[in-house]
């Protein structure tokens, strides 16, 4: 269940917001980013990924979110996770009303493996445009947000 902004905005002013990232790699060990066109983050290269939401369970979030920023439904089981991290940031999507809050992630990491001919169809709501990078590349990019590299 989505929130109204205002009840969000409250949320992301009063606690951390739980997420899922995906480090999705293909055949040749390259990692897809997407150039974040929303705060946070905004103007950065970043993993896809997205809130879990109440009463949702992680294998249908992770669902969910694969469909929605992959164009592709995956399961959780096919997926390794990386880890659990914290992301902290000091605007929120909120920031282009005005003054907004911080924001503040605990994010469930996980890494899905591809096999290069899967074709993927990503959603342009939260990224312009995407790539796959070398990971040698993505570590030392400043075009990379700090939290994307922390996978790394």
């Amino acid at each position: 269940m989505w929130l109204d902004l205002p009840t969000f905005k409250t949320v992301v002013a009063s606690t951390p917001l739980v997420a899922i990232d995906l480090v999705v790699r293909n055949g040749r060990g390259e990692t897809l980013l997407g150039l974040r066109v929303n705060r946070p983050a905004y103007g950065f290269w970043f993993v896809p990924g997205g809130r879990i939401q109440k009463n949702e369970s992680l294998d249908a979030a992770f669902r969910r979110i694969t469909r929605d920023e992959l164009g592709r439904a995956f399961e959780r089981d096919q997926a390794r996770l990386l880890g659990v991290y914290e992301h902290f940031y000091d605007d929120s999507v909120f920031a282009n009303a005005g003054a907004g809050p911080d924001t503040h992630y605990v994010v469930l990491g996980y890494c899905l493996e591809l096999a290069d001919d899967l074709p993927l169809q990503p959603p342009t709501e939260q990224h312009q445009q995407y790539r796959w990078w070398p990971q040698d590349e993505l570590r030392i990019s400043p075009r990379v947000h700090e939290n994307t590299r922390a996978y790394f």
